[in-house]
């Protein structure tokens, strides 16, 4: 397998942008999940442009296979005093594969410090079982370790849409930045699954993220992660997420629109 340090390091400057050959075992069926298309887009942003602040805020649209060697091309669409919004087109060998709008800014001084996103009471990861518990998940899946620590698995005819889990990287060698970040917290399968008695394909159409806080540099790399489906109909899904620290401190929100095909 390659791991996730590797495919970062390979990421090489073209003419066009950045390229990168994407190997099978970071794919999901034919494209590559939609967590890695994600975090390239980030990071050819951050090298192409070194001086921004930090990500605050990013949407990304998946809109088609993501396979082979991509090129990935980051453009400032407009920069401020203290924002900078940033667009990156991922271009796969048949087309357009992913478009991202990434919003950067700076810290400013505010009257206001408030926060109501405690991390749930859950047992420590190495208390917890495997995620999969045995069953084969996607290819990249095995890049991550992923224990349960609350909800229930895909495909277990479950009576809600709703799973807590604890996700690292297994590569040592990933550093605890933002792209790594990124990457993992679209590694569970979409909570709407829980609910399916049979395995059925399903497709991330966009995802939107919200930084609250940068990653720890120096932990262990857990992430606990909650992802809970409002409402799945008409063979879209729309689910909200959240990401700690393992010291309980909130990192990211995000949303997900996932079509369905059950």
């Amino acid at each position: 397998m390659t791991p996730f340090s590797t495919l970062v390091a390979a990421i090489a400057l073209s003419t066009d942008g950045y390229t990168v050959t994407l190997p099978d075992d970071w794919l999901q069926g034919r494209t590559a999940y939609g967590g890695l298309s994600a975090a390239l887009c980030y990071e050819a942003a951050s090298r192409a442009f070194t001086d921004l602040p930090p990500l605050r805020s990013a949407q990304f649209c998946f809109i088609g296979p993501a396979g082979g060697t991509v090129t990935i091309v980051p453009t400032i669409l407009r920069q401020g005093r203290s924002t900078v919004f940033v667009s990156v087109d991922l271009m796969a060998e048949s087309g357009l594969a992913a478009r991202a709008l990434l919003s950067f800014g700076a810290a400013r001084e505010s009257a206001f410090d408030y926060s109501d996103l405690a991390m749930p009471a859950v047992a420590a990861p190495e208390q917890c079982e495997s995620f999969f518990g045995g069953r084969p998940g996607p290819s990249f899946a095995k890049h991550f370790d992923s224990r349960l620590a609350g909800g229930f698995r895909p495909i277990t005819g479950a009576p809600e849409p709703d799973m807590l889990l604890w996700l690292r990287h297994f590569d040592e060698a990933t550093p605890n930045d933002l792209t790594a970040l990124i990457a993992l917290a679209d590694a569970a399968p979409p909570a709407a699954m829980t609910q399916f008695t049979t395995p059925a394909p399903i497709s991330t159409m966009t995802w939107s993220i919200d930084m609250l806080a940068p990653a720890p540099a120096d932990d262990s790399g857990w992430r606990l992660m909650r992802t809970t489906a409002e409402s799945t109909m008409a063979g879209y899904s729309a689910q909200a997420m959240m990401i700690w620290g393992p010291g309980g401190e909130p990192l990211m929100v995000a949303r997900q629109n996932v079509a369905i095909f059950a």
